[in-house]
């Protein structure tokens, strides 16, 4: 008897720019594996009886994306320690009956910054955002030493309070600054992190171009557009900069393992999403 074809999906709103079902049925695809990935817009007050939908169906698994990735929590079963100690979740699979939250946001946001060999010891960063990424971020960032100093920006000063209070609890000097000083505070920054989904319908750059350094590090998460006015501008300057589609797939590969147990078919992911021109320089 044939075993039936497993449904995973990503719920979140906005969903429709979401590259994951084309990232994750690649995969799938690539090893054989009798799966299916597609995506629902999700809205903030629907996100309780959506999630009791998809454990009704039994839905082998799910990513959450923007703005669901904290407030999601109350309705998982089990969390992952990754989960717990970002206090957000992005990837779950159903157990049975049981949703346990992971976190991959984690592993995803910092293997791009490992493959270019960066040594955080000294460096000063600045995240602009304080939404369920950020959390990844400052928990990724916790594991890492010498860093000297974390500044967070974001429109909204409780939010930005309640990041600054979870970074300080992972043991990182870290601290709130206005939204106004942001082109400052860039000009002053080794690695500058956008972290909120500005960007995503090609919005103007927060940071201005005569404020990015050039000896600083430009990580933009939004991965469509690949080019980013934020990341266009760190080009202008000569910039490094880190491109929002390598955390995707980082992460998106660690949410392929949990899922299946396989490690995730990296190149088949990488040619879905860049076809046969290959992978942006």
């Amino acid at each position: 008897m044939a075993s039936p074809i497993k449904t995973y999906c990503i719920i979140g709103d906005p969903v429709q720019h979401s590259l994951s079902p084309l990232m994750q049925n690649a995969a799938f695809s690539a090893l054989g594996i009798k799966s299916t990935y597609i995506s629902f817009r999700v809205p903030s007050k629907d996100l309780k009886p959506s999630i009791e939908s998809l454990k009704s169906i039994g839905i082998a698994g799910f990513n959450v994306t923007i703005p669901h990735k904290m407030s999601i929590m109350q309705y998982i079963d089990e969390l992952d320690d990754t989960a717990s100690k970002s206090n957000a979740v992005n990837t779950v699979i159903n157990d049975t009956g049981k949703l346990i939250g992971y976190n991959t946001d984690i592993y995803g946001f910092i293997q791009p910054l490992y493959r270019r060999n960066i040594d955080f010891k000294g460096k000063k960063v600045l995240i602009i955002g304080a939404g369920g990424a950020a959390y990844a971020i400052v928990t990724a960032l916790s594991y890492e030493k010498g860093i000297e100093e974390i500044r967070v920006v974001n429109r909204s000063s409780h939010n930005a309070s309640k990041l600054v209070e979870h970074a300080l609890k992972l043991g990182l000097n870290t601290h709130k600054e206005d939204f106004e000083n942001l082109c400052k505070l860039a000009l002053q920054s080794d690695l500058i992190i956008n972290s909120t989904s500005i960007g995503l319908n090609n919005e103007s750059s927060p940071i201005e171009r005569n404020y990015i350094n050039p000896n600083s590090i430009v990580y933009d998460i939004v991965y469509k557009p690949i080019d980013t006015d934020l990341i266009r501008k760190a080009k202008e300057v000569n910039a490094k900069v880190v491109y929002g589609y390598e955390m995707l797939i980082a992460q998106g590969a660690q949410a392929f393992k949990i899922w299946t147990g396989c490690d995730a078919p990296i190149d088949a992911m990488k040619k879905a999403l860049f076809g046969i021109f290959g992978e942006p320089k």
